[in-house]
Protein backbone atom coordinates (compact mmCIF):
# COMPACT_ATOMS: atom_id res chain seq x y z
CA UNK A 1 0.00 0.00 0.00
CA UNK A 2 1.54 3.38 -1.28
CA UNK A 3 1.29 6.44 0.97
CA UNK A 4 -0.55 9.93 -0.28
CA UNK A 5 3.23 10.92 -1.36
CA UNK A 6 3.64 7.56 -3.90
CA UNK A 7 0.23 7.83 -4.87
CA UNK A 8 0.43 11.32 -6.55
CA UNK A 9 3.69 10.25 -8.22
CA UNK A 10 5.54 12.15 -5.66
CA UNK A 11 9.44 11.17 -4.83
CA UNK A 12 8.25 8.76 -1.38
CA UNK A 13 9.93 10.34 1.58
CA UNK A 14 13.07 9.64 2.89
CA UNK A 15 12.65 8.26 6.45
CA UNK A 16 16.36 7.62 8.36
CA UNK A 17 16.07 4.19 11.57
CA UNK A 18 18.83 3.79 13.60
CA UNK A 19 18.53 1.50 17.04
CA UNK A 20 20.80 -0.45 19.70
CA UNK A 21 20.11 -3.81 21.01
CA UNK A 22 17.37 -2.49 22.59
CA UNK A 23 15.80 -1.20 19.90
CA UNK A 24 16.55 -3.90 17.36
CA UNK A 25 13.72 -5.64 16.90
CA UNK A 26 11.39 -2.53 16.83
CA UNK A 27 13.46 -1.00 13.99
CA UNK A 28 13.09 -4.48 11.90
CA UNK A 29 9.27 -4.00 12.77
CA UNK A 30 9.27 -0.38 11.53
CA UNK A 31 11.64 -0.69 8.66
CA UNK A 32 9.35 -3.59 7.39
CA UNK A 33 5.95 -1.35 7.94
CA UNK A 34 7.30 1.92 6.53
CA UNK A 35 8.58 0.17 3.38
CA UNK A 36 5.08 -1.74 2.66
CA UNK A 37 3.53 2.02 3.76
CA UNK A 38 6.03 3.05 0.21
CA UNK A 39 8.64 5.04 2.56
CA UNK A 40 12.43 4.84 0.97
CA UNK A 41 13.79 3.64 4.40
CA UNK A 42 17.41 4.14 5.39
CA UNK A 43 18.75 1.79 8.48
CA UNK A 44 21.94 3.41 9.67
CA UNK A 45 22.15 0.03 11.78
CA UNK A 46 22.96 -1.57 13.64
CA UNK A 47 22.57 -4.53 11.28
CA UNK A 48 22.46 -7.09 13.34
CA UNK A 49 21.21 -7.78 17.40
CA UNK A 50 24.56 -7.17 19.42
CA UNK A 51 24.13 -7.31 23.11
CA UNK A 52 27.28 -5.03 23.20
CA UNK A 53 26.37 -2.33 20.86
CA UNK A 54 25.90 1.68 22.06
CA UNK A 55 23.31 3.74 21.08
CA UNK A 56 25.37 6.35 19.95
CA UNK A 57 27.12 4.48 17.25
CA UNK A 58 23.64 4.79 15.36
CA UNK A 59 21.72 7.45 16.80
CA UNK A 60 24.09 10.25 15.96
CA UNK A 61 24.86 9.32 12.08
CA UNK A 62 21.21 9.09 12.03
CA UNK A 63 20.94 12.17 13.53
CA UNK A 64 23.66 14.17 11.29
CA UNK A 65 21.39 12.58 8.09
CA UNK A 66 18.67 14.34 9.59
CA UNK A 67 20.33 17.65 10.00
CA UNK A 68 21.83 17.61 6.20
CA UNK A 69 18.35 16.83 5.25
CA UNK A 70 19.77 13.23 3.58
CA UNK A 71 16.58 11.76 5.04
CA UNK A 72 13.31 14.23 5.85
CA UNK A 73 12.40 12.63 9.09
CA UNK A 74 14.23 10.44 11.49
CA UNK A 75 12.98 7.25 14.15
CA UNK A 76 15.81 6.38 16.84
CA UNK A 77 15.08 3.42 19.24
CA UNK A 78 17.03 2.50 21.96
CA UNK A 79 15.94 0.67 24.69
CA UNK A 80 13.91 3.10 27.00
CA UNK A 81 14.58 6.16 24.46
CA UNK A 82 15.96 8.43 27.04
CA UNK A 83 19.72 7.88 25.36
CA UNK A 84 18.45 8.16 21.50
CA UNK A 85 17.32 11.35 22.32
CA UNK A 86 19.91 12.97 24.65
CA UNK A 87 22.44 11.46 21.92
CA UNK A 88 20.19 12.86 18.69
CA UNK A 89 19.74 16.76 20.41
CA UNK A 90 23.52 16.67 20.47
CA UNK A 91 23.73 17.11 16.80
CA UNK A 92 23.11 20.96 15.69
CA UNK A 93 19.94 20.94 13.85
CA UNK A 94 18.30 17.94 15.02
CA UNK A 95 15.03 18.39 17.17
CA UNK A 96 14.62 14.65 18.90
CA UNK A 97 11.64 14.05 21.67
CA UNK A 98 10.98 10.70 23.48
CA UNK A 99 7.65 10.37 22.68
CA UNK A 100 4.93 7.36 23.73
CA UNK A 101 1.71 9.53 22.38
CA UNK A 102 0.25 10.87 19.92
CA UNK A 103 -0.63 14.23 20.22
CA UNK A 104 3.02 15.12 21.11
CA UNK A 105 3.90 13.05 18.16
CA UNK A 106 1.85 15.50 15.84
CA UNK A 107 2.13 18.81 18.10
CA UNK A 108 6.28 18.07 18.36
CA UNK A 109 6.40 18.39 14.46
CA UNK A 110 3.58 21.26 13.81
CA UNK A 111 5.02 23.76 16.76
CA UNK A 112 8.49 22.95 17.20
CA UNK A 113 9.15 21.65 13.35
CA UNK A 114 9.87 18.47 15.24
CA UNK A 115 12.30 16.03 12.73
CA UNK A 116 13.49 12.92 14.83
CA UNK A 117 10.95 10.77 16.72
CA UNK A 118 12.66 8.58 19.66
CA UNK A 119 10.77 5.03 20.93
CA UNK A 120 11.97 2.75 23.48
CA UNK A 121 12.41 -0.67 22.24
CA UNK A 122 11.34 -1.94 25.76
CA UNK A 123 8.30 0.64 26.29
CA UNK A 124 6.54 0.55 23.29
CA UNK A 125 4.88 -2.21 21.95
CA UNK A 126 4.78 -3.00 17.76
CA UNK A 127 0.76 -1.02 17.13
CA UNK A 128 1.75 1.74 19.38
CA UNK A 129 4.88 2.43 17.71
CA UNK A 130 3.84 2.50 14.07
CA UNK A 131 0.91 4.78 15.25
CA UNK A 132 3.11 7.13 16.62
CA UNK A 133 5.84 6.87 13.66
CA UNK A 134 2.48 7.50 10.81
CA UNK A 135 1.32 10.44 13.16
CA UNK A 136 5.00 11.93 13.51
CA UNK A 137 5.47 11.25 9.19
CA UNK A 138 2.05 12.41 8.90
CA UNK A 139 2.25 16.16 10.33
CA UNK A 140 3.76 19.41 8.78
CA UNK A 141 4.94 22.58 10.72
CA UNK A 142 3.06 25.20 10.83
CA UNK A 143 5.04 27.98 10.06
CA UNK A 144 3.24 30.52 12.61
CA UNK A 145 5.26 33.55 13.53
CA UNK A 146 5.01 32.45 17.37
CA UNK A 147 6.75 29.10 16.28
CA UNK A 148 9.18 30.21 14.23
CA UNK A 149 10.27 33.08 16.99
CA UNK A 150 10.55 30.06 19.42
CA UNK A 151 13.03 28.04 17.06
CA UNK A 152 14.85 31.50 16.26
CA UNK A 153 15.90 30.90 20.24
CA UNK A 154 16.51 27.41 20.21
CA UNK A 155 18.69 28.05 16.93
CA UNK A 156 20.64 30.53 18.60
CA UNK A 157 21.28 28.18 21.66
CA UNK A 158 22.65 26.10 19.25
CA UNK A 159 24.96 28.50 17.74
CA UNK A 160 25.71 29.72 21.03
CA UNK A 161 27.07 26.16 22.06
CA UNK A 162 29.26 25.73 18.90
CA UNK A 163 30.74 28.53 19.86
CA UNK A 164 31.44 26.98 23.13
CA UNK A 165 29.87 30.43 25.23
CA UNK A 166 29.38 28.91 28.32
Amino acid sequence: MANERTARGAAPMRVGIAADHGGFELKQHLSARLTDAGYLVLDFGDARLQAADDYPDFIVPLARAVADATVARGVGICGSGVGASVAANKVPGVRACLIHETFSAHQGVEDDDLNMLCLGGLVVGHATAWELVQTFLDARFSGAERHRRRLAKILEIEHWALKGSR
